[in-house]
């Protein structure tokens, strides 16, 4: 008796039956959309504010804050890094707070105000903050720069607000130090190891000296 097995032919032969069967392409029924189609259908709506102004995007549900911004409006100041949130590179400031935005969907945000780099100052008129990572050297290669920026403005507004943090010695009384400003900064990597002359950035725009 001829072994049990599966010809190339028959594979063949059996899928070409297969598709010849009425309504299961359904190219003559109409009954599957096209690829396009479905796309279409599962798009979401999303409206927000972005640096000032309103805007709204069609987009899949699945899109990323940080691909909205740069693949929908263009504003590519913001830096995709590691895309897992451990780099701060992709940092911007939602309702005046700092988050990740690789970590975070554009669905989620629906009538938030976001603040990307673009919206913090301009080359005619730079950001406090700006021009002291200028006056400091803090930016160095400058991937990382946009999302340093966009955290350190939030890191003075938790500082001035009283928000303590891990490494704040009295919760009643939180206090400018470099130890406070390490610890609010450490999520946001700069591997050309700038550090010192962020930190010195921050101090300047915090005593007025970059006002």
């Amino acid at each position: 008796m001829a072994p049990d097995h599966v010809t190339r032919r028959a594979v063949l032969q059996g899928g070409g039956a297969a598709m010849a069967l009425p309504g299961v392409a359904g190219a003559e029924t109409g009954a599957m959309l096209s690829p396009e189609s479905n796309r279409e259908k599962d798009m979401s709506t999303v409206e927000f504010t972005v640096n000032g102004d309103r805007v709204q995007l069609q987009l899949d549900p699945r899109t990323t804050l940080l691909d909205a911004l740069r693949e929908h409006l263009q504003l590519t100041g913001t830096k995709k890094g590691c895309d897992h949130g451990q780099c701060g590179a992709c940092t911007v400031l939602v309702e005046g707070q700092r988050i990740n935005s690789c970590l975070t969907l554009a669905v989620m945000h629906e009538g938030d105000s976001v603040t990307t780099i673009e919206g913090l100052g301009t080359p005619e008129k730079l950001h406090p903050m700006q021009r002291a990572f200028v006056t400091h050297d803090g930016y160095q290669c400058g991937y990382c720069t946009p999302g340093q920026i966009c955290s350190a403005v939030a890191v003075l507004g938790e500082i001035e607000a009283g928000i303590p943090s891990h490494a704040t010695e009295d919760l009643e009384q939180v206090v400018l130090s470099d130890a406070e400003l390490r610890e609010r900064m450490s999520g946001n990597i700069c591997r050309c190891a700038a550090y010192p002359n962020i930190i010195a950035a921050i101090r300047d725009v915090a005593t007025g000296d970059e006002a």
